[in-house]
């Protein structure tokens, strides 16, 4: 397989992050799969690798700046310099605004937002150099708002105003920066949030679907499939866009 650019996607240990990894490898990129355990990377890497791709397992606390120096310097004595960058880590801390403790808040915060500035910040001089690159930032339809999800709410949301901001900075490097906002994607952590309520996770996703339009609930397939456009040559007019991949018309 030849490899055209070097992607890194972090939270692509599992779920929508494991998909995308192997979607960009599947399209001919070499991919960093960057999560909190290098371990956690293990199995989607073998995978890319299996099918013939190029991977590298990658570890890092995406919201600290030595750490995620350190990922970025050993993909690029391994791989090469990256540029593309889907920034997909995330963590839930659910509960109704007067149950949550604002470490709760903090850490939510903290990951997705703080974790994509530094993630971007630290790819953005090799995009610049070459005059090309993709980022793509991991939103939510929860963005629009979501019961006893301030904190994720706040963090998705503030990801979409990143998104638009760095499209209009970067614009000029050849650079575009668009949001993917899923809708239910049936992964582990949907998958947590039946067992919360106290349901199955079919009757979960079954509930879920009669609420969507095309009567199905996601999987992390439809996500890669967007992202795998948005990195693409072919959208390189799409900038600054937040695209819901609900199974309907959100937004």
């Amino acid at each position: 397989m030849s490899v055209s650019r070097v992607a890194v996607v972090s939270g692509g240990g599992r779920g929508i992050g494991a998909a995308v990894a192997k979607r960009l490898a599947a399209d001919g990129h070499a991919v960093g799969v960057l999560d909190v355990d290098e371990e956690c990377s293990c199995e989607t890497v073998e995978h890319i690798r299996g099918s013939g791709g190029v991977a590298i397992a990658l570890a890092a606390d995406v919201a600290d700046e030595t750490s995620v120096a350190a990922a970025y310097n050993r993909l690029i004595a391994e791989v090469g310099a990256p540029t593309v960058v889907v920034n997909n880590a995330g963590v839930t801390r659910d509960a109704l605004l007067h149950k949550m403790a604002p470490a709760d808040w903090d850490d939510v915060i903290r990951i997705h937002l703080r974790g994509a500035f530094l993630m971007t910040k630290a790819a953005r001089e090799h995009m610049v150099a070459v005059k090309w690159g993709r980022v793509v930032n991991m939103s939510s339809a929860s963005a629009l708002g979501n019961n006893g999800q301030a904190n994720y709410s706040a963090a998705k949301a503030g990801l979409q105003g990143f998104t638009k901001t760095l499209a209009i900075e970067l614009g000029r490097f050849g650079v575009t920066v668009n949001a993917v906002a899923p809708g239910f994607i049936a992964t582990r952590m949907t998958e947590a949030t039946a067992h919360r309520l106290g349901l199955s996770f079919e009757d979960f996703k079954a509930k879920a679907a009669e609420q969507i339009p095309v009567r199905r609930v996601g999987v992390p397939e439809d996500i890669a499939h967007t992202v795998s456009f948005l990195v693409s040559e072919g959208a390189g007019f799409v900038s600054g866009q937040v695209i819901y991949v609900a199974g309907g018309p959100r937004g």
